[in-house]
C-alpha cells in the first residue's frame, strides 16, 4: 500500500495541531510522533512475531505477556476509562497487556492518558528499547503535557492506518514527518534534500555486500536511500512499482532477488552510522525500524573528539578495517574546542568541522574504499593551510574520481551555502577528476524549495558519470578551440596543482567565447558568496589564533 495523500493530509493535520496547541519545535514534534509510531508498531510487530512462530512450531514469547511493576504510585488518580480504574486500585502491577496500543490509546484520554504515557509508557517501551541494537529511547520523555492535545494527537495516529501498511509505506510516511522540520541545528546540520540524496547513492551505486557508512547520519537519509537502491537492483521487472516522493516519480523495488544469505547481510551487517546529537539518532533509529532495519546501530558519538579502540569496535560489530563506502552531509558551520579534537583527525590548527570531518572521512575508509560527500564550496577553494593540506591529500593520495557542482539555493530553507559533492577513493592518486556541473535540480529556487518542475541537470550529469571513460573519450577527441556546450568537462593533476588543488568545477570550466564575455550572473553571485563566507572563516581563525596568543 503506497503513502497516499490522504496520509500525508494527516500527518500535515497532526503537524499544524501541535504548533496550534503551543507546541512549535518541529525537531520535537517529529520526535515525540516517532514515539507514538513506535509505541503503536510494536503491538503490530509483536502479532505479526507470534503468527511467524506458530507458523514455524517455534517458542514464542510476547513483550506483552506477564506483568509490569508501576513506576509511579500517584499513577492517574483521575477519570479516564476502563484503564484508569485499573490503575486507581491499589495495586503496584498490571498486566504487561494494557501497553498494547489498541489498549491504552483508545480507552483513555484527557490528564489521564498524558499521566499513564508519561510515567509508564514510556518506562515501559524504554525497556524494550534497551534490549534492541541501539538504547534509542534512553532518556526519552514525553513532550506534550496538554491534555487535549495529546488525546486528540493519539486518536489522529490511530486513524493513520498504519497496521495495515507495509514497511515502505511507514517509512515513507516517516519521511514526510521529517520533511516537517524546517530549522538547522547548533552544529549547523540540516536535513539533506532527498532528491540530491538519491541521485548520489545512484551515483555511487552500492551492492550487497558492501558496508556502508554515514558517520553524521542525522535522521538517516542517505542509509536509507542506499537501502532502497539496492532493493531495486534486486528486483524483479514485474515487482517494481512507480510511487511519488516529493512531487516526483520513483521506481521503488521489493528486493524479491535477494537470497535469505543476501537480507540477512543487508538488514544486520551492512549500515552503520553515528551522530552527536540524541534526538537525531533517535529520529534516525526510528526510521530505519519502520523499514525492517532494527539491528542497525546508530551511534551518538562525536567523532571528532573520541576514538574506538579495536576492542570497542569488536563489542559494538563495526568493521576493523573500514567501510567499504561513506555517505556523508557532515556538518558545515561548526566549530569543535582544539583540544577535544582527537590527534587522527587535526589537520593543522583547523577546529573547522567541514574540514576535520573530510578528514576523518578519508581514515574510515578501508583501502579502495569509495566516498560520496557534500562539502561546502569553501572547502574546495580555501587558501588556508588545513585546506591546502587536505586538497593535496586527495589529490596526491587518493583517487578522486568527481566533483559534482550544485547551485545555490539547492538547501533551502535550512541554509543558502553554495556546495557541491566529492566522490573519490581512498589510496592510490588522482590522474584526472570530472567535474559535474548543475544549474537546475527539478525544483523552483524558491523559499522552500520543494515546488518540482521540469528543469533537471541531474539525470545528464549522473550520466556522464555513470559512463565515464566513455565521457573521457570524447572529452579528449574535442577540438579545442570548439565550443564545449556539455555540463560536464575535465582537469587532469597537473592543473590541480598549478591551481594549489583548487576543486571547484568553476576554474576547471571550458567557457565558450560569449559565455566568457558573458559568464552567468547568478555563477558569480554564488562564487562571490561562496568566497565570502569563507574569508569570514579565516578571520574567525585568525582572531582565535590571536586570543589564544595573548592569553
Amino acid at each position: 500500500m503506497p503513502l497516499t495523500a490522504e496520509m500525508r493530509r494527516s500527518i500535515d493535520q497532526i503537524r499544524d495541531y501541535l504548533f496550534g496547541g503551543g507546541y512549535p519545535d518541529p525537531v520535537s514534534n517529529a520526535e515525540q510522533l516517532s514515539f507514538l509510531f513506535f509505541f503503536f508498531l510494536l503491538e503490530t510487530i509483536d502479532d505479526e512475531n507470534r503468527k511467524r512462530a506458530e507458523v514455524l512450531k517455534e517458542p514464542f514469547a510476547s513483550i506483552f505477556d506477564g506483568e509490569w511493576t508501576l513506576r509511579s504510585t500517584e499513577t492517574s488518580a483521575r477519570e479516564g476509562g476502563r484503564l484508569a480504574t485499573v490503575l486507581r486500585t491499589a495495586a503496584r502491577t498490571i498486566p504487561r497487556s494494557r501497553f498494547r496500543w489498541t489498549v491504552w490509546a483508545r480507552e483513555m484520554g484527557g490528564q489521564a492518558l498524558v499521566d499513564f504515557v508519561g510515567d509508564q509508557v514510556f518506562p515501559f517501551f524504554a525497556e524494550i528499547g534497551a534490549a534492541g541494537a541501539h538504547d534509542f529511547m534512553r532518556a526519552a520523555r514525553l513532550g506534550i503535557h496538554d491534555p487535549t492535545v495529546l488525546t486528540q494527537v493519539v486518536r489522529l495516529v490511530d486513524g493513520l492506518g498504519l497496521a495495515d501498511a507495509d514497511s515502505d509505506t511507514k517509512g515513507d510516511l516517516f519521511e514526510h514527518v521529517l520533511r516537517q522540520i524546517r530549522q538547522a541545528g547548533e552544529l549547523g546540520q540540516f536535513r539533506t534534500p532527498r532528491h540530491i540524496i538519491r541521485r548520489i547513492v545512484e551515483m555511487v551505486d552500492p551492492t550487497i555486500g558492501e558496508t556502508i557508512y554515514d558517520p553524521a547520519a542525522g535522521t538517516a537519509g542517505f542509509l536509507v536511500a542506499a537501502y532502497n537502491h539496492i532493493r531495486l537492483r534486486n528486483s524483479s521487472p514485474e515487482t517494481i512499482v512507480e510511487i511519488e516522493v516529493d512531487g516526483k516519480p520513483q521506481p521503488r523495488g521489493l528486493g524479491d532477488l535477494l537470497t535469505p544469505e543476501d537480507l540477512d547481510v543487508l538488514r544486520n551487517r551492512t549500515f552503520y552510522g553515528n551522530d552527536v546529537d540524541p534526538k537525531m539518532v533517535r529520529l534516525a533509529t526510528m526510521n530505519l525500524r519502520l523499514r525492517g532495519l532494527d539491528k542497525v546501530r546508530i551511534l551518538q558519538r562525536n567523532v571528532l573528539t573520541s576514538v574506538l579502540d579495536e576492542a570497542s569496535k569488536d563489542e559494538l560489530g563495526l568493521p576493523p578495517d573500514g567501510y567499504d563506502l561513506v555517505l556523508a552531509n557532515p556538518p558545515f558551520s561548526g566549530r569543535v574546542d582544539k583540544e577535544r579534537i582527537v590527534d587522527g583527525v587535526r589537520v593543522g590548527t583547523t577546529s573547522s568541522t567541514e574540514l576535520l570531518f573530510l578528514k576523518y572521512l578519508q581514515d574510515s575508509l578501508r583501502d579502495g574504499g569509495r566516498a560520496a560527500v557534500v562539502v561546502p564550496e569553501g572547502v574546495l577553494f580555501g587558501s588556508t593551510s588545513a585546506h591546502l593540506e587536505l586538497r593535496r591529500q586527495l589529490v596526491e593520495s587518493n583517487q578522486v574520481d568527481a566533483v559534482l557542482s550544485l547551485p545555490g539555493g539547492v538547501f533551502q530553507p535550512y541554509s543558502g551555502v553554495k556546495t557541491s559533492v566529492l566522490f573519490f577513493r581512498k589510496g592510490g592518486i588522482t590522474r584526472r577528476v570530472l567535474f559535474l556541473h548543475v544549474d537546475e535540480d527539478g525544483y523552483e529556487f524558491d523559499a522552500n524549495h520543494d515546488t518540482p518542475n521540469e528543469d533537471d541537470d541531474l539525470p545528464r550529469v549522473a550520466a556522464a558519470y555513470a559512463q565515464r571513460e566513455a565521457s573521457l573519450s570524447r572529452w579528449e577527441a574535442r577540438e579545442p578551440d570548439a565550443d564545449w556546450s556539455e555540463k560536464w568537462w575535465f582537469a587532469d593533476a597537473a592543473a590541480l596543482r598549478d591551481n594549489s588543488y583548487n576543486l571547484t568545477a568553476s576554474r576547471y570550466r571550458p567557457l565558450s567565447s560569449s559565455e566568457a564575455e558573458h559568464q552567468d550572473f547568478l555563477e558569480l553571485l554564488d562564487d562571490v558568496i561562496a568566497r565570502e563566507l569563507e574569508l569570514v572563516k579565516v578571520m574567525e581563525t585568525l582572531r582565535d589564533m590571536v586570543r589564544e596568543y595573548k592569553a
